[in-house]
């Protein structure tokens, strides 16, 4: 539990200066930054699978996938569903739609913990209830404002819950999985790269790039091998509620960016903020304990 609990905030952590970062691989766009993430993190996710000896699993898997024709078809759904959500996470700082995206990792949680209940039968204590009540205020407060929820909040809410379901159900949450994940999305990255006009020519033409990009694939690669580890070593209720940091670092960071929160916006964000206020004395409280 302590290590799923340390995963998951370090992820998030590093989840925040990735979408920080993302401004200053101008004048990349977001299909050509997605690209060069992916093949980028692919070598170090590599080291990591051999390191942690995770080379089994892998062998495993594709033998599995070999023999049940439905298990490969899944796992090209399971790559492709997280392909979408690494290009959104990196295009939407670049088109100013940091905090929509945000506010779909804010909800996340919420679908998460009524996934992990009604799918896993999962058990979530008195303050973990109550967090997830102030969180639910907060974006029932966004609905009634907004009259909805953007594509791009919905797009986060919705896919990284199915994505993380459809792991658990094939039996892929594991590292040797993530890998074969980003394997599968390398032809798609590479051609985000070469694609006409190429990328190449714009790194090669900028040097702030060439040392840019190898940092984003390592820290890429790293914060997404702990975020699978913290799916892994956590119920999926508990995983979805200390997701609320990340959220909260993102909308951070959006404004650092320039975007602003709108007065009528608060009765959104503050329950929310104040949601995970409640997790921080919750996951205090087990620390103690144990």
């Amino acid at each position: 539990m302590l290590k799923g609990l340390a995963a998951s905030v370090i992820a998030s952590v590093l989840f925040g200066a990735m979408y920080y970062m993302a401004p200053w691989l101008a004048p990349l766009d977001g299909e050509q930054i997605f690209g060069w993430r992916v093949l980028c993190t692919l070598p170090f996710t590599s080291l990591l699978v051999l390191a942690l000896r995770q080379g089994g699993r892998v062998r495993l898997l594709l033998l599995r996938a070999w023999r049940q024709p439905l298990l490969a078809l899944g796992l090209l759904a399971s790559a492709a569903m997280l392909g979408v959500q690494l290009w959104l996470f990196l295009w939407a700082p670049l088109h100013g739609r940091a905090l929509p995206v945000s506010l779909g990792y804010f909800l996340l949680p919420l679908v998460m913990v009524l996934a992990g209940r009604v799918l896993f039968a999962e058990q979530l204590s008195g303050l973990q209830w109550l967090g997830t009540a102030l969180a639910g205020a907060g974006v029932a407060h966004e609905v009634l404002r907004a009259g909805g929820m953007s594509w791009e909040t919905w797009l986060v809410a919705l896919g990284y819950t199915a994505y993380f379901v459809m792991r658990r159900l094939l039996r892929t949450d594991h590292l040797g999985g993530h890998w074969l994940d980003m394997l599968l999305l390398a032809p798609a990255a590479l051609w985000f790269v070469l694609r006409t006009p190429s990328s190449l020519g714009l790194v090669a033409g900028h040097p702030h790039l060439w040392t840019m990009v190898p940092v984003l694939g390592l820290v890429s690669a790293v914060a997404l091998a702990l975020y699978m580890a913290a799916a892994r070593l956590l119920p999926l209720g508990l995983f979805g509620l200390l997701s609320y940091v990340e959220p909260v670092l993102l909308a951070l960071v959006a404004l650092l960016l320039g975007e602003s929160i709108a007065p009528q916006q608060w009765p959104t964000y503050g329950p929310i903020f104040a949601a995970v206020a409640v997790l921080v004395v919750d996951g205090a409280l087990r620390l103690r304990q144990r």
